[in-house]
């Protein structure tokens, strides 16, 4: 088995595939498992690495580009290596929200913690996640393949003031329209008067 790569080695190869342009495409990438790193991404969007958040905003990015899921396990990629990191929640935090037009016509565009884009639509979809107990909604945008943002409370409750009540899957929904796309967030008739 080959030793597991340094935080080190695998800021190099980032650096060196984001030189070619835009995101590798880590997708088509299927080098051998070399085991887990002591890295972790929490709720909040904080990337920790043996213990110790990152500090430098530029390598998170960079680490963030040769993220991929697999199923529910999540790798960071390279052509050559593939090693496992914990994900608490989603891998990235939309941290802002803009939205434009109204009804059908409006889209809205998020941006994570990552420096991300994402105009919400068919092929960033929005969906919300309540708590089975509590009844809190997590909701979440999905920003590259199998990879998806938390959508920050902030973001969210302004986003809440531009919902709509529209039948979806023939029942009444309150939720969101972007992208020519009517994303559901919480039945009618579960809102309050």
């Amino acid at each position: 088995m080959s030793q597991t790569p340094s935080a080190e080695s695998l800021a190099k190869a980032a650096s060196d595939a984001a030189k070619s342009g835009g995101l590798p495409p880590v997708h088509l990438w299927d080098p051998p498992f070399c085991g887990d790193l002591d890295m972790e991404i929490r709720r909040d969007g904080t990337w920790f690495y043996q213990g110790t958040p990152i500090g430098r905003a530029p390598l998170v990015k960079l680490f963030s580009t040769i993220l991929r899921r697999d199923g529910d396990d999540f790798f960071l990629v390279t052509p050559v290596e593939k090693v496992g990191i914990r994900v608490e929640d989603a891998p990235f935090l939309a941290i802002d929200a803009n939205a434009a037009g109204s009804g059908p016509d409006q889209v809205i565009t998020f941006t994570t913690n990552v420096g991300d884009t994402v105009t919400a639509g068919p092929e960033h979809p929005i969906r919300v996640e309540r708590d089975p107990t509590t009844g809190e909604p997590s909701p979440y945008v999905l920003v590259r393949v199998n990879l998806e943002a938390l959508i920050d409370r902030k973001s969210f409750y302004r986003l809440v003031e531009l919902g709509q009540h529209h039948i979806h899957d023939g029942e009444a929904w309150f939720g969101l329209w972007s992208g020519g796309r009517f994303f559901p967030v919480i039945p009618s008739a579960e809102l309050p008067g």
